[in-house]
This record gives structure tokens, sequence and C-alpha cells, in this order.
């Protein structure tokens, strides 16, 4: 366990129950990352993928501190056609501004390759803005290596 503030911190899979504090947690996220804020039935929408009707689609892992959750990260299964096999896509990763730098975010990311081994994948994958320098020396102390791409995104929705 990590001491945070005299705390102890748990790292463990979302209940039905805490969707909306995730709701609250990606909504800081993506105000943090200066992206647009996230569909406003994110929780409803989550509860489908993750405990809906047929396989689970996507996995959240929860920090917990105190009794309030203080950072998440979502994952899910993706292929590399050029590799031929599949790895653990890290979706997102956050941790409260108040805690960062007390192990929260290397718990998770333990978490989340513990996912992808329980999956049999041998390899997890993610991305982060370049201008977010204090995750790119973050992921770089935790041995990940940074692979320049560009990403695109298309809407698909009808009229």
């Amino acid at each position: 366990m990590i001491i945070q503030d005299g705390g102890a911190v748990s790292v463990r899979p979302v209940r039905p129950e805490e969707l909306a504090a995730v709701a609250v947690l990606a909504a800081e996220h993506a105000a943090y990352e200066r992206a647009g804020a996230p569909a406003a039935d994110l929780a409803e929408r989550l509860h489908g993928l993750l405990f809906g009707p047929g396989p689970a689609r996507l996995r959240v892992l929860v920090a917990e501190l105190d009794g309030g959750l203080v950072g998440y990260a979502s994952c899910a299964p993706e292929l590399s056609t050029w590799e031929g096999r599949e790895y653990l896509h890290l979706d997102c990763l956050y941790v409260r501004a108040g805690v960062r730098g007390g192990g929260v975010g290397a718990r998770l990311v333990e978490a989340v390759v513990a996912e992808a081994r329980a999956l049999g994948f041998g390899e997890v994958q993610w991305q982060t803005p370049e201008w977010n320098e204090g995750a790119v020396r973050f992921y770089e102390r935790l041995g990940a290596v940074a692979k320049p791409k560009l990403r695109f995104s298309l809407g698909v929705t009808g009229d």
C-alpha cells in the first residue's frame, strides 16, 4: 500500500455506484488536457460498457484514498494488424492534482499491467499530449518508450 497524507491508497475495479464519481474525474481529466467535456450521461454510458448485457468492453480501475476516489485508469483490448496480436490500450489515466507524486499513478499503471497479463497480452499502449511534460517524465521513469504519431478522429454520425 502507498501512504499518502497519512492514508492508504487502494486500487481496485470500479463499482457501479461509483460511476458518477468517475464521470467527475473524467471531466477534471478532460479539462486538464484542454479537451471538450465528456458526455453529460457519461456515468450511464460507462455502466453499459462495464456492467451491461454481454461481455464488458471496458475496464475501469479506481484509486481510493480516505473513502474518496482520487484517480482512475480505463483500458480496453485492442489489436495490432502489423504485429498480429492483441494489446491493452490504456485510454485514460488521471490522478487528482492534490495527490500526484505520491505513487498513485504508478499503482494505477501497475494494475493496468496486471490486467494485460491476466488477458494474456504482452503489451500496454497509450498516448499523452506532447505538452504534458509531467506525464512524459512519469511514463519515462516507468520505462515506457514514446512512439511519435499523430492521432486523428473522424465522426461517423448520420444526419
